[in-house]
């Protein structure tokens, strides 16, 4: 039986991991629990468990790492949303554990010293994205070396057949309203924007070790296909299943075995699957991300800090729909020449841009 450990386990992706526990508890067993603020929400579902659990907005920097000392996983969800999910992912991988990341952050903003500490320490880091867990999955199965492009899935969000007039009066109820996922706030504005999508590209570079001059996106709004590979031979090899991320998240916790699931498959019956080139002229976001994926050096951690500071200030009203990419653009025409050597380094490049993002809302 493997142990699991969820850090962020009343958001979405934590929600869904302890569903599939749920239903394979001769397979799963919760081991431990950690939420920021829903002190209420955590006590239900540790005395559920019968686990340990820790609200970290009241505990000390070191409740997580006392937590793994504790509670010994074999794995531990990282489904934490933001910038604030990165220490804990450099905590769990300080320990040797293996990682299934959810958390993009960890990625777009720290990955060479992430995977760094990943191979030194022998953990995996497992891609829990539907995306990122398809590609990854993929690659497995044709060999990385034989690998020419990976295409990247995007819904469109709900805004894809808006017009730019349209885009400049979208609201936040708009925004939140996506046709196909269920997913918190942040990711489902950062959808409508494509930002999520810009955000997946940076992190497909890095994870899978490939230049973001073969990689490309297309627009598929029944978000059944999550991503594709091709390889050398012209050959095209796709990952199917419904949108629905206990999938990735159920292949992440069973790997490296193909276990049998309790999910339904997919249907291919009765079935539409259509595919769009992305507009990016219209979502500029898509290509900022190309941009600053291809510049690298801290180029990345703008983007990022910068976008969740612009999706904050749209969330709480306080500026449109459209002005995310304008910030963001604003942000990344600073410096970013300076290459991260340590933690301390990222966390002072991110503070540096969100204080320049702050002072254009």
């Amino acid at each position: 039986m493997k142990r699991i450990l969820v850090l962020g386990c009343t958001g979405s992706i934590g929600t869904s991991t302890l569903e599939i526990v749920r239903n394979m508890g001769d397979d799963f067993q919760i081991c431990g629990l950690t939420a920021h603020s829903n002190k209420e929400r955590l006590s239900a579902l540790t005395t559920e468990f019968n686990c340990k659990s820790v609200l970290t907005s009241e505990n000390n920097p070191d409740a997580i790492k006392n937590l793994l000392e504790e509670t010994k996983p074999d794995i531990v969800v990282n489904g934490i949303a933001g910038a604030a999910g990165l220490l804990p992912s450099k905590t769990v991988l300080d320990a040797g554990i293996n990682l299934a990341l959810a958390n993009k952050e960890t990625v777009v903003m720290a990955w060479p010293l992430i995977k760094q500490l990943a191979e030194k320490n022998n953990a995996a880091v497992i891609p829990v994205d539907s995306e990122h867990s398809a590609i990854f999955n993929l690659v497995h199965q044709v060999n990385q070396k034989n690998v020419d492009k990976i295409i990247i899935t995007a819904s469109g969000g709900p805004f894809r057949t808006f017009t730019r007039e349209q885009l400049e009066n979208v609201t936040v109820e708009q925004a939140l309203n996506h046709p196909t996922w269920k997913m918190g706030r942040k990711i489902t504005i950062d959808s409508a924007s494509l930002a999520n999508k810009g955000l997946e590209v940076i992190e497909a570079v890095r994870l899978f070790d490939i230049s973001a001059d073969n990689i490309q996106v297309v627009v598929h709004p029944q978000s059944l296909i999550h991503s594709l590979v091709r390889t050398k031979d012209g050959m095209l090899y796709a990952q199917i299943s419904d949108p629905d991320m206990k999938h990735p998240i159920f292949s992440a916790l069973t790997w490296p075995e193909n276990k049998e699931t309790y999910l339904s498959p997919f249907d291919l019956f009765d079935s539409t699957m259509t595919f769009f080139r992305p507009r990016i002229n219209d979502f500029p976001m898509l290509g900022y991300a190309f941009e600053a994926a291809k510049k690298s050096k801290s180029y990345t951690i703008a983007y990022n800090a910068a976008n969740e500071e612009a999706v904050a200030a749209f969330l709480d009203k306080k500026t449109g729909f459209t002005a995310i990419p304008r910030i963001v653009r604003s942000v990344l025409d600073k410096d970013w020449t300076y290459e991260p050597r340590s933690f301390d380094d990222v966390f002072e490049q991110d503070k540096k841009a969100r204080k320049l993002a702050q002072e254009m809302i």
